[in-house]
This record gives structure tokens, sequence and C-alpha cells, in this order.
């Protein structure tokens, strides 16, 4: 009778580890396939730029003035 259930808890445990890689190797970034965090920093300081002058928050003097300082190499 032990048997029985240390071999269904093993079979759990198989099934169990079959599926959590399956997930891992789904979930992991494939080549080729760049995620946003990999963009170099300036495209989102120039996206949240672009965002602000379309709100109004800012006028367009100071986005021209703001954007010319992203563009410049450093």
């Amino acid at each position: 009778m032990t048997g029985w259930i240390a071999m269904a808890v093993l079979m759990v445990l198989f099934w169990s580890g079959v599926v959590i890689v399956i997930v891992v190797l789904l979930r992991r970034p494939h080549p080729g396939q760049g995620t946003p965090d990999m963009r170099p920093s300036h495209y989102e300081a120039e996206r949240i730029l672009h965002e602000r002058f379309a709100r109004g928050e800012i006028d367009e003097s100071e986005y021209l003035a703001r954007h010319a300082a992203l563009r410049r190499p450093e």
C-alpha cells in the first residue's frame, strides 16, 4: 500500500515539474524579441516628452528645447 502512495506522489511531482518547465520556456524572451526595457532610455524620455506636449503641459518652445537636449550626443 505504501508503494502505491509513493508512486502517486512521485507521479504528481513529475508532472508538476514538466508543467513548470513548459511554463518557464514559454515565458522566456525568445531571440530577436526585444523587450521595451532593452531600448535606450532616451526613447522612453522622448515618449514622455511627446505625451506632455500633447496634453498641453509644456509649450512648443520648451518641447523643442527639451527634444534637442535629448538628441544631443552624450
